[in-house]
């Protein structure tokens, strides 16, 4: 028996409640884990909140990340007593994910914990983390070098953002970190930020085509913010998208495209294949400082976890949030 929370769907109602699981429960895998950490990525709160459709069965063991020891495995790449972690895979939207005791999953979709982190560390990395690493490696794949100029990373003070400042400055860019909270300047330029400017006007309609500002960009927001940061991109420039915060809609023009030769690069971390994820945890491990991870973290008992989900939804949540499951 283990302890999970638990998203049912009764009459068109989602409810979210914490409850005492069994272990025969758990659906088809070849690998059973003891989760001691999760983590809540934008995606966990719109599941916990219902806010949208991020759940597509129920009842569901949200959390689509979790660090923590095999317990059993007929898989050959694993054994008792491994050390691992998951992130995306549909965990938590499809299949029950790691806001729970126990979680058993598809061996292929493991990856060993970097000897580099302790599993609370990592889920401070987490699918977040995770994700930025995979934005800058993408940056640097498409010939973004620092001599070419600054890279602009926004939603900076959430967890893809604030991972990717860090990342991005010790790599040795020039990074200008975008956020709508100005209180949290020091935090970012403590990770690194070069500068730190206002969301606000960055966020308004603006032009087709801006001055050219940045070699690079990481993008959380889409939406109006995107679009403005492709019209402001130098020749040859790379966006890296990974979210919706700001929206869906991308009210953007060519013009950036042909005009500069602009490349916009998508960017899914729940798909992303095993060499891939083992580059993007390799790149972690040698360039995020794990005090300066620390910093990041806030840490909840699961019991605490639903509670958090509207402020992180509304952006009102600083670096990365852990949540104790063993």
């Amino acid at each position: 028996m283990f302890q999970a929370l638990w998203i049912d769907k009764q009459d068109g109602q989602q409810t979210t409640t914490l409850r005492t699981v069994d272990e025969a429960q758990l659906p088809e895998g070849d690998v059973t884990v003891r989760v001691a950490w999760s983590t809540l990525n934008y995606k966990d709160g719109l599941a916990l909140t219902g806010t949208s459709p991020v759940v597509r069965r129920f009842p569901m063991v949200p959390g689509i990340d979790f660090a923590g020891t095999v317990e059993a495995s007929s898989h050959p790449r694993w054994k008792a007593g491994d050390a691992v972690v998951l992130n995306g895979w549909g965990v938590g939207e499809t299949h029950w994910g790691g806001l729970a005791g126990r979680a058993r999953v598809k061996g292929d979709w493991l990856v060993p914990l970097p000897a580099a982190f302790t599993p609370r560390q990592a889920m401070g990395i987490g699918t977040a983390g995770y994700t930025a690493a995979l934005c800058v490696l993408a940056l640097e794949r498409h010939g973004v070098q620092p001599s070419q100029g600054p890279v602009v990373v926004t939603g900076a003070a959430g967890g893809v953002g604030s991972v990717a400042v860090a990342l991005l400055a010790r790599r040795g860019f020039e990074v200008a970190a975008v956020t709508g909270r100005p209180q949290e300047a020091e935090f970012l330029t403590r990770l690194g930020a070069a500068q730190v400017l206002d969301r606000a006007p960055l966020a308004a309609p603006g032009r087709p085509l801006e001055k050219e500002r940045w070699a690079g960009a990481v993008d959380v927001a889409g939406g109006q913010l995107l679009a403005n940061v492709c019209a402001a991109m130098k020749y040859r420039g790379v966006v890296t998208a990974c979210g919706l915060a700001a929206g869906m809609n991308l009210p953007a023009t060519v013009a950036p495209f042909i005009l500069r030769g602009v490349t916009l690069a998508g960017i899914d971390s729940v798909m992303a294949p095993l060499p891939e994820r083992l580059q993007a945890w390799d790149l972690l491990a040698r360039d995020l400082d794990p005090t300066l991870l620390d910093s990041l973290i806030q840490e909840v008992p699961l019991a605490d976890a639903p509670a958090l989900a509207p402020q992180l939804l509304a952006g009102q949540v600083r670096g990365r949030i852990v949540v104790k499951v063993d």
